[in-house]
């Protein structure tokens, strides 16, 4: 039982990270590295699901602002908002992969979603890019011990 709760921990830390908090959960998945009394792989994999995870919930945040475009309040016109978003369909979509970065990478999840990116591509970009992000820190970890 403590294993899974160690476990779930990551996950919640991973998710949580990803939210426009500012949170970080590398520092639990390399002290869970650095303790060799988990399997590497599945903590990436948890690490990876909880941050995708989070990062979807981004996505959704986004998605629902994007109803309020006809409000009077909403900070863009209609006009300005579409051209915006053809744009970010034909270029902005790679940035996707840039979404394991600190500080800007968790906003960008949210723009995504006010973009009205599909979910099948946010999906594959996102997880992509967090599960590479945590792929290279636990070889680094794993590399210096």
């Amino acid at each position: 039982m403590l294993i899974f709760s160690a476990y779930a921990g990551l996950f919640l830390s991973a998710l949580a990270a990803a939210s426009l908090l500012p949170l970080q959960s590398e520092a639990v998945l390399v002290a869970m590295l650095l303790s060799e009394q988990y399997s590497v792989w599945l903590l990436v994999a948890v690490a990876s699901l909880g941050n995708t995870l989070g990062s979807l919930i981004n996505w959704g945040l986004g998605c629902y602002l994007e109803r309020f475009r006809n409000r009077s309040w909403f900070p863009v016109s209609e006009e300005r908002l579409l051209k915006a978003q053809r744009f970010y369909h034909r270029f902005g979509r790679w940035s996707l992969l840039l979404s394991w970065m600190p500080i800007f990478g968790d906003p960008l999840t949210l723009v995504a979603g006010l973009m009205r990116e599909r979910l099948g591509i946010f999906l594959l970009l996102v997880g992509a890019a967090k599960t590479t992000r945590y792929i290279a820190l636990a070889l680094i970890t794993l590399g210096m011990t």
